[in-house]
């Protein structure tokens, strides 16, 4: 899994970095098809813009993105955010109620419905 870390109009410290790529790689922990994560620090004026980019094996790209005053607060902030949603799609994954398609369980009532007829006919 890679991190890939970007600093648009400014420079970012070499621990700092590091913090990041710590923290972004902690995400694996939630979800295990994670292949790689973008992270972009945008810097205008005393505003910093930290934008997260995860992609999915086999699905498509999440995105997490919080301005800020502080680089180090607004990362954890974007962090939090993008481990919210991973969350919610793993949660998607592990839905048990859905055991069936759409198109199976409109099938199945309306072979019920045929049933039901011919039996009443």
């Amino acid at each position: 899994m890679q991190v890939a870390i970007t600093s648009r109009h400014g420079s970012i410290k070499p621990e700092f970095r590091e913090y990041i790529t710590r923290k972004s790689e902690k995400l694996v922990r939630y979800l295990h098809q994670v292949s790689e994560i973008d992270v972009t620090l945008e810097f205008e004026g005393d505003r910093v813009t930290v934008e997260m980019l995860v992609e999915i094996e086999g699905y498509h790209s999440i995105v997490a993105q919080v301005e800020g005053e502080d680089a180090g607060a607004t990362f954890d902030r974007t962090l939090h955010k993008m481990e919210q949603q991973v969350h919610r799609y793993k949660e998607k994954l592990r839905d048990h109620r859905r055991d069936k398609s759409v198109s199976e369980i409109a099938r199945s009532s309306v072979s019920e419905q045929d049933d039901s007829a011919s039996d009443e006919g």
